[in-house]
């Protein structure tokens, strides 16, 4: 068998690297490819797997032409790739699930405390000489213990996130598919049986003090949250984003904290990222971040081995240990 061939677009931490260099040949360019570049890699027949960043996309296009057994994607989520057309043309794709769940949690709890009690604000406030003393009304916020949490989504992450808020004294509501609906039983439920309440879509909007998105990106949670569902939250309410950007209309979401729909909103994903729409970095009731669901040293370093595993199985011709689509090989 011939040496396993990697592209990888983008560094990714130890042990990854040392584990492909390992298994076979590595290239990494010199910058991060565009789109022209990463077709080209694609199409050279030089590699075998594409080692790739959820900024790389895969469209159906691309794939056509691919001479490539896999992409492994350094994440959970795969919306960067056309997974049908991957499918169709034999490409196997291969992420990294499981390994980030507590560490996104915590930061969809960061946001909610943060942008709950304004510590961005705050500590803006401080750092510019503008606090004077303590004040009786001084940046009052919200409440988190006894608020309503809203989730929208009940997976991994969403469960853990419910773990947090319980903890905070929270009350916590939740949808498993929004938009639309399906019956989760106790047994499913496990250690959340009568601990957290199931309701529809609008009755999670309409109820929540923080409504927290924990769905991955597909055609039917594009926009999920539009300029209807913000103007059906309550006006002291606050939106939480650490799925994906693209589930949130952000121009509607800068209009409605500007005309006060809604309170205030807690994002580490946007819906052009690296690029915010106009307005919202200059809004003082949001606090955003840069996409550090899943940074601490030990999460990144696990993806990173997951990642490796998957693009070195792969090039050897076997179904790797996280695929997406296990069925593009069988034909």
């Amino acid at each position: 068998m011939n040496e396993p061939r990697f592209y990888v677009t983008t560094p990714i931490p130890g042990p990854g690297l040392p584990l492909l260099r390992a298994a076979g040949s590595v290239h990494l360019p010199t910058e991060q490819p565009d789109a022209t570049a990463l077709r080209q890699a694609c199409e050279s027949g030089d590699y075998d797997v594409i080692v790739a960043q959820v900024k790389d996309h895969f469209d159906a296009d691309l794939l056509s032409a691919a001479k490539i057994r896999g992409v492994s994607n350094f994440a959970v989520g795969y919306d960067n790739i056309d997974v049908a057309a991957a499918t169709a043309h034999a490409v196997m794709i291969g992420n990294t699930p499981g390994v980030l769940t507590d560490a996104t949690a915590d930061v969809a709890m960061l946001l909610i405390l943060a942008v709950g009690r304004r510590a961005v604000e705050a500590d803006t406030l401080l750092r510019t000489g503008r606090f004077t003393g303590w004040r009786p009304d001084l940046l009052l916020g919200q409440d988190i213990s006894g608020a309503t949490l809203g989730l929208a989504g009940f997976g991994r992450i969403g469960r853990a996130t419910a773990r947090r808020a319980l903890a905070f004294d929270m009350k916590v509501l939740f949808c498993p598919r929004p938009p639309g609906d399906r019956h989760v039983s106790d047994a499913e439920l496990g250690e959340f049986a009568e601990r957290v309440r199931q309701v529809g879509w609008e009755d999670l909007v309409a109820a929540s003090d923080y409504l927290s998105l924990h769905v991955p990106l597909a055609e039917q949670t594009r926009h999920l949250v539009n300029a209807e569902v913000l103007r059906s939250m309550k006006p002291t309410a606050m939106l939480i984003n650490t799925a994906r950007g693209p589930v949130v209309d952000e121009q509607a979401l800068i209009t409605a904290l500007k005309t006060n729909e809604i309170a205030g909103a807690g994002l580490d994903v946007y819906e052009n990222e690296p690029r915010l729409a106009a307005g919202l970095a200059e809004l003082p009731n949001t606090v955003l971040l840069p996409h550090i669901g899943s940074a601490t040293v030990s999460v990144r370093a696990e993806m990173a081995r997951l990642c490796a595993e998957n693009a070195i199985t792969m090039a050897r011709g076997v179904v790797p240990p996280h695929p997406v689509n296990p069925e593009a090989w069988r034909n």
